[in-house]
């Protein structure tokens, strides 16, 4: 019943945590990139990254319209964000703008990402939680049928010693000088088996 304990390495507890930092700051760097490749100033790139961004943001409203999946929602405006955080990021030529939208950007991703780790924790508590009380239920009924079964294998051992101390002493009676099973029988008492009977 009880299952190993795993110890997680400390890599797969803090890539988690470290997801939404990584994400921005790849925004970040692959615009700076872009901007130093020529998007810098253009206004065709900034049309373009506003169409990307308004057509994500328009996916979230319709996602959250027609199914409510808050996980599509949340993943379309996140990427309506990401959108616009590198349409503006490749196209000025100064780093204080940018830098401002990242921070900006990485609290943001840190607040949505919080919820989704509070609802995630409170899920696998309530988990663990049914598990260990199932763990505990099924437990109790283990031991009640071992001690069920146990006491039936001492009762079946009592009743085999009963029955063998009790054909050993019907086999000494029998031989003992002067035992008359007949005289038994005519006393009332039921018929005992003799040592001839036994042997055939």
């Amino acid at each position: 019943m009880n299952e190993p304990v795993i110890a997680r390495h400390w890599l797969a507890i803090v890539a988690p945590k470290a997801a939404p930092a990584i994400a921005t700051s790849t925004v970040l760097a692959l615009a700076r990139i872009w901007n130093a490749n020529g998007a810098e100033h253009s206004t065709g790139n900034a049309a373009l990254m506003t169409v990307l961004s308004a057509g994500a943001a328009a996916a979230g409203v319709a996602a959250g319209n027609s199914t409510g999946d808050s996980v599509l929602v949340g993943t379309a405006f996140a990427a309506s964000g990401a959108l616009a955080f590198a349409g503006v990021a490749g196209y000025t030529d100064g780093l204080p703008l940018p830098l401002l939208l990242w921070s900006l950007a990485t609290a943001g991703a840190y607040a949505l990402a919080a919820r989704y780790w509070r609802t995630d924790r409170r899920d696998t508590l309530a988990h663990e939680r049914h598990v260990s009380e199932r763990r505990e239920e099924y437990a109790h009924i283990e031991r009640v049928e071992t001690l069920h079964a146990t006491t039936q294998i001492e009762v079946a051992r009592t009743g085999a010693a009963y029955a063998e101390q009790l054909a050993q002493a019907l086999v000494t009676r029998a031989t003992l000088p002067g035992f008359d099973p007949t005289a038994l029988e005519s006393a009332g008492l039921p018929q005992l088996p003799t040592a001839e009977r036994k042997l055939i």
